[in-house]
């Protein structure tokens, strides 16, 4: 409605300054040497009117007829464009699809209507990755990498191609160039973080370890290449206060504090660490400075106060009582232990050795010996460090297994469990 009026409007000026032009009269003279030409005003003023429509139509016409080759060359290309994007489309249904020679003969039709542009790279890398034609991929990533909008994208799948070739060199050579074209890429840490522990460099694996991750593990291996005391024991603290529950970490902190003389600290970790996680390994220097065995018992009932009824606190209970003589307190400590459904081959070897103590060579006690050692053959054996990649049994805890040299896979485990630690 409101275009209409505007229309009307318009129309009534032009016609009411057409008018006033009729009555206003007047002649317009041009007189040229001995020619004179006269003409009404109004009829000039149409002339006029009518030479500058015609001059602003041949100026557009010429322009037009200028640029119509340029836009029959952007059509062109408008059109080869689209038929490359549709191109590119069915070779990335094909990638889908898991058509790795279709994709590829898209890639090249693509590749005539638009030319090596960053998308067709990728998706022809990944073509070629799929055909299982990893030299024909990285030359298409090697390309990918020139391009500066695209670099990154390129040293992305170069980098994947390294760490799957195990290629560490290589690998770390290309995160370090990819973190300078992308600083702080999230997915370029996660890869720098797996990349380290590949190589072992742990300080570094522990630095770019995601804040939920398992970290006291990291922290512990990373301590073991620190040749500088003072951080080597920030290290183990780190990892001890990470998990107290892990008890290499708590081991080993512990003995670094005893070792610069801590012995009341060493002892407070220690009873942490086994508050937390019970385990073997634990026991020992808990009682090592005590030479007595009965007061090796006090200290054992000392440490195991938190958690008396564990398996492994049972054992501990057992084997320092039967150390002192104390046989009763060692067989009510296995007792309860059957009883409880937990005993697994020490506990029937335990009291093997408990019957030769109290019987001696007699034929109950041989008697008795034989049963618990046959109980120890059916029964399940005792945890160990076991890497839950190959299954192998380890004797203590490693970074690294040695075997199938899975890294973050030794845990403490029975032969039948054996989860990784991270």
């Amino acid at each position: 409605m409101r275009n209409a009026i505007a229309v009307l409007l318009v129309l009534a000026l032009v016609v009411g300054a057409a008018l006033g032009l009729a009555h206003l009269g007047g002649t317009v003279e041009v007189k040229v040497g001995d020619t004179w030409i006269g003409i009404s005003f109004p009829i000039a003023a149409l002339l006029l009117v009518l030479v500058f429509l015609a001059g602003h139509f041949l100026l557009a016409a010429w322009a037009a007829l200028r640029r119509w080759p340029a836009r029959r060359r952007a059509a062109q290309e408008a059109k080869r464009r689209a038929q490359g994007e549709a191109t590119l489309t069915r070779a990335l249904v094909s990638l889908a699809a898991g058509h790795a020679d279709a994709a590829r003969l898209e890639m090249r039709r693509a590749r005539g209507l638009l030319g090596d542009t960053p998308n067709l790279l990728l998706l022809s890398a990944e073509a070629e990755r799929l055909a299982g034609r990893e030299d024909n991929a990285t030359a298409e990533f090697q390309a990918l990498a020139k391009l500066p909008e695209a670099r990154f994208l390129g040293l992305r799948g170069l980098l994947r191609q390294a760490m799957q070739r195990e290629d560490w060199d290589a690998a770390l050579a290309l995160a370090r160039e990819a973190e300078a074209a992308q600083p702080g890429a999230s997915w370029l840490r996660e890869e720098r973080a797996q990349l380290a522990v590949r190589t072992a460099n742990w300080r570094e694996a522990l630095a770019l370890a995601a804040p939920e991750a398992p970290r006291a593990g990291l922290a512990l291996a990373a301590a073991t290449q620190e040749p500088d005391p003072t951080k080597a024991i920030d290290l183990e603290r780190q990892a001890f206060e990470s998990d107290p529950g892990f008890a290499p970490a708590t081991l080993a902190y512990a003995l670094r504090l005893r070792a610069n003389g801590s012995p009341r600290r060493a002892r407070a970790v220690l009873e942490q660490g086994w508050q937390a996680g019970p385990h073997p390994d634990l026991g020992a220097p808990w009682l090592a400075e005590e030479p007595d065995p009965l007061h090796q018992v006090k200290l054992a009932e000392e440490l195991v106060r938190k958690n008396p009824t564990h398996p492994e606190s049972r054992l501990l209970l057992a084997r320092v009582a039967l150390h002192a003589g104390l046989t009763g307190r060692a067989r009510t400590e296995l007792e309860a232990l059957v009883q409880a459904g937990a005993p697994d081959r020490r506990a029937w070897l335990l009291l093997a050795e408990l019957e030769e103590a109290e019987q001696g060579e007699t034929i109950a006690g041989r008697a008795a010996q034989g049963r618990w050692l046959r109980e120890a053959a059916r029964a399940a054996p005792e945890p160990s460090w076991r890497c839950g990649h190959c299954g192998t049994s380890h004797a203590a805890w490693a970074p690294v297994c040695d075997h199938c040299g899975a890294a973050g896979e030794i845990s403490w485990s029975s032969l039948s469990t054996a989860p990784a630690i991270g």
